[in-house]
């Protein structure tokens, strides 16, 4: 698979199997890889990523799940409970994490930057995901972004210990793809892009 491919066949992927074609070494190697080539403002690198495979992953949507089942009103829970039980059917899910040390110690470094940090931190995150997604989809595997924090923070926090300066961005289960949905409709080029000489 070329690098446009590995573009185009990205996308959320809900329907996925608690299986994967290639080893769990090979996820980790890949995802370690990826995350060594990518730019950040300042060589900042403030991207850090938790792998959870098996019981531990299990254990991340159960969190999720018990913290929903708090918020949402037991009569409407049950589509909350269909979503969730598709990310828990799925492989293995990645943490992603922002260092807020990173960031706050390039604040102090360089004050006249300071309001950008947090945008160029961010902007990191994007690049990270995005990388080790189209990464994960050559690997033969899908998946998709979920955004349960803060609510699980806490939870998450106790159950996988990190340091307290990392601060959870999003959730991304993955596995082998059961059923992939068409592509979405995109915007035209000439729609996005301007070009002037």
């Amino acid at each position: 698979m070329n690098y446009l491919d590995a573009l185009r066949q990205r996308r959320s992927v809900y329907a996925l199997k608690p299986e994967s074609p290639v080893a769990d070494a090979e996820i980790e190697a890949r995802i370690g890889e990826v995350l060594q080539t990518l730019p950040s403002a300042f060589n900042s690198q403030p991207v850090r990523v938790v792998i959870l495979f098996g019981e531990a992953h299990q254990k991340l949507w159960k969190i999720v799940e018990e913290a929903l089942r708090a918020k949402v009103p037991a009569e409407a829970f049950g589509p909350t409970q269909a979503k969730l039980a598709k990310f828990a059917k799925a492989y293995g899910s990645l943490l992603w994490y922002c260092d807020d040390s990173v960031t706050k110690g390039l604040q102090e470094q360089f004050p006249a930057y300071a309001v950008n940090f947090p945008i160029w931190a961010e902007q990191a995150e994007g690049n990270a995901q995005f990388a080790v997604w189209c990464a994960l989809r050559e690997l033969g595997l899908g998946a998709n972004l979920q955004h349960y924090n803060p609510l699980i923070d806490a939870e998450v926090a106790k159950a996988f210990p990190h340091p307290e300066t990392w601060r959870l961005i999003a959730q991304m289960p993955f596995g082998a793809i059961e059923t992939i949905d068409p592509p979405p409709p995109r915007l035209p080029a000439n729609e996005v892009i301007k070009t002037f000489r």
